[in-house]
């Protein structure tokens, strides 16, 4: 038994070896990509494919230091692939779009683009937990803080004044940080092709 798991651990170890001495468009193939969680955004102007954006990250951190609101975190280990590369979580401190992050990237994981063409994602309204959409009086929270404003968000009415967001919004998350909601009634999620 001790001679297989020694077995195992060296072959373990060669394909590793392996793995590293192959060229760079080949051995990130072999890369694992972490299964993301599904409330992280990816910091503005980042590259729309994950395997691009994770291979051209190198995790430097510049991106975090220069975030007026510190809302960029860094995947751990537990991160797989995407170890060092850095994520939004809007639940806890959401993006300003004030670009600073994509400025100073040195390698154009992040691209400096401009505000409207930013696509972290798409806001999803809980119209199951929203409280205007649930007749329990007038929120607006989301509406009001918005960035991009009513290209993104706004109200309708009918009979009250509803939330509902439109093709314009580029997934910041600052409506999901203030959402009063204990349940959190908007999420940002990928947009779908």
């Amino acid at each position: 038994m001790q001679r297989r798991g020694l077995l195992r651990r060296l072959l373990a170890f060669l394909a590793l070896l392996a793995g590293g001495a192959l060229p760079f468009g080949i051995s990130r193939l072999l890369v694992p990509i972490a299964v993301a969680d599904p409330s992280h955004l990816r910091p503005p102007g980042a590259l729309a494919d994950m395997r691009d954006f994770t291979a051209a990250c190198i995790g430097c951190g510049l991106c975090a230091e220069v975030c007026p609101p510190r809302c960029i975190e860094f995947y751990t280990r537990s991160g797989g692939g995407a170890v060092n590369t850095p994520y939004i979580d809007p639940r806890a401190s959401a993006c300003i779009l004030c670009g600073k992050c994509m400025e100073v990237c040195p390698t154009d994981a992040l691209r400096v683009i401009p505000r409207q063409e930013i696509d972290m994602g798409i806001a999803k309204i809980d119209r199951d937990t929203c409280y205007p959409w649930l007749d329990r009086g007038v929120c607006g929270a989301c509406v009001t803080v918005c960035p991009v404003g009513n290209k993104a968000i706004n109200f309708e009415f009918a009979n009250i004044y509803r939330p509902v967001v439109r093709d314009g919004c580029v997934g910041c998350g600052l409506c999901v940080e203030i959402c009063p909601h204990p349940a959190l009634a908007i999420h940002v999620r990928p947009r779908v092709a």
